[in-house]
């Protein structure tokens, strides 16, 4: 039985912690909050509840596979899941609306079809095939394997663009693939939104980006009865079912060295704590600055970490007045020229209100950081675009509280988001390796491979904890 000290309390590391316990180590938690999920938050107020990092699961699976590897509660007996359906209306900038069906493709291509024309879902129909290329060349090395010690190859860009012209060069970008092979801007705006969700700016972000909308529009997305809080909660009670210590209010200081390897932690109380194996949930960043500066070095031995330069501003709306039969759980307001594109999630759900004549509505975008802005100014911005999605909004809000990327920061030790691993772009979109250049450290959750998303963290657990018990041959899955 080894001793393992996990640094934080975010999706990954939790799901790393369950299956480490469940394989009979003595596994120790030390989360610098006084709370677990990391970025999967909550805000209450007044009988209403809110999600302040994602509002919907995708590829459920990962968490199934979690609650069968570790214990007899599948996971439906201990989270609610529904399917979302439709799974987002769209609200384009020239006024059109579209509802796509839960995970039909045949059902997207008709609605779009109906809504933008003739040959607008065949046009989409056919970029999915083509994204379901790169998904087919990349989900085993990007998800499901620890990422290789040489990753040129996912370094080259696997999604098959179509050639628009004998000399023309194909899409390099996400954002050239709708301009060129789309042809029609509300297809694009709807293309860009998907990138935009994943903190990933279209005009830079790879054609191999295609495989964020292929995997929602496949395999669905999900909600979780009480909001995804529930689902972090959930997790947490499996690692204390299998004899996972927390530690919270405790942050780690340092990563302890001896003869080569990781040996255990500082706290920043000052306190040594030795361990066989440590695994850090924490961001790369604010671990390579804060915690092994010893590594940071002007060579190849410091490992990649995603710098998105992109952040999420939440704003959750208390709302007098019942939800309207006619409402869906997911809108999308598409934005016009500088105005980012919003998400509004109105779950109907009475765990997240005082009661049926009142709604809990979560509003949010991405957007860029290294400038200041008026963070309220932007919220203002937000709550207009969200009045197309909730008829007489203004007439109902009762308050707001906005949730700017500084309390990101304050909350998870990063004001960025990560985004999942993606191939292309010369590897520059690869999160850190889950083994780190020291031996006994490894590295979980959203800022490790196979980068951030609920899913991939939970896949980022289960590498991490293979990695541990079978050594630095374990190859994944099979």
């Amino acid at each position: 039985m080894a001793r393992i000290v996990v640094i934080g309390a975010g999706l990954g590391a939790m799901a790393a912690a369950a299956r480490l316990a469940v394989a009979g180590h003595r596994v120790t938690v030390y989360e610098r909050t006084d709370t677990y999920g990391g970025a999967v938050g909550r805000f209450e107020r007044e009988g209403f509840a809110f999600d302040t990092g994602p509002g919907l699961l995708h590829l459920p699976a990962v968490y199934r596979d979690l609650f069968v590897k570790t214990g007899k509660e599948p996971l439906e007996e201990c989270v609610t899941l529904t399917q979302v359906d439709p799974a987002a209306r769209h609200v384009f900038a020239d006024g059109t609306r579209v509802d796509l069906p839960n995970a039909s493709r045949a059902g997207t291509v008709a609605a779009l079809d109906a809504a933008l024309g003739t040959g607008a879902g065949e046009r989409w129909g056919d970029f999915l095939v083509r994204a379901r290329e790169a998904w087919d060349r990349t989900r085993r090395p990007l998800l499901e394997e620890p990422q290789p010690a040489d990753p040129a190859p996912l370094a080259r860009e696997p999604y098959p663009a179509l050639r628009t012209g004998l000399l023309r060069r194909p899409a390099t970008t996400l954002a050239g693939i709708g301009s060129r092979e789309l042809r029609d801007p509300r297809l694009a705006a709807l293309l860009d939104a998907y990138a935009w969700s994943y903190g990933f700016d279209p005009a830079t972000a790879p054609a191999s980006a295609a495989v964020l909308p292929y995997m929602e529009q496949t395999f669905g997305s999900w909600y979780v009865g009480g909001g995804l809080r529930a689902l972090a909660e959930a997790v947490y009670e499996r690692c204390r079912k299998r004899r996972v210590e927390f530690v919270f209010g405790t942050a780690v200081a340092d990563v302890l060295e001896k003869d080569g390897r990781a040996a255990g932690v500082r706290l920043a109380t000052g306190e040594a704590v030795e361990a066989d194996h440590v695994v850090s949930g924490a961001p790369v960043p604010a671990l390579y600055r804060d915690h092994v500066v010893a590594w940071e070095r002007e060579d190849d031995d410091v490992p990649r970490h995603q710098r998105l330069g992109t952040g999420r501003v939440t704003v959750c709306l208390a709302l007098r007045g019942a939800r309207e039969p006619e409402a869906v759980h997911r809108t999308v307001v598409h934005g016009g020229g500088e105005r980012p594109a919003v998400t509004v999630l109105r779950p109907d759900d009475p765990a997240l209100r005082p009661d049926d004549g009142h709604e809990a509505v979560t509003v949010t975008a991405t957007v860029r950081l290294g400038r200041e802005r008026d963070w309220e100014a932007v919220a203002d911005g937000m709550v207009v675009a969200a009045g197309q999605a909730v008829p007489g909004l203004a007439g109902r809000l009762l308050w707001r509280h906005v949730r700017t990327p500084e309390d990101v920061l304050r909350d998870t030790g990063s004001a960025e988001v990560p985004g999942p691993a993606l191939a292309g772009a010369r590897g520059g979109l690869l999160p850190a390796a889950n083994l780190s250049p020291l031996p006994g450290l490894y590295l979980a959750g959203g800022w490790s491979h196979p980068g951030g998303g609920l899913a991939h963290a939970g896949m980022s657990g289960a590498l991490v904890a293979g990695l541990v018990v079978e050594g630095e041959d374990f190859r994944g899955s099979r």
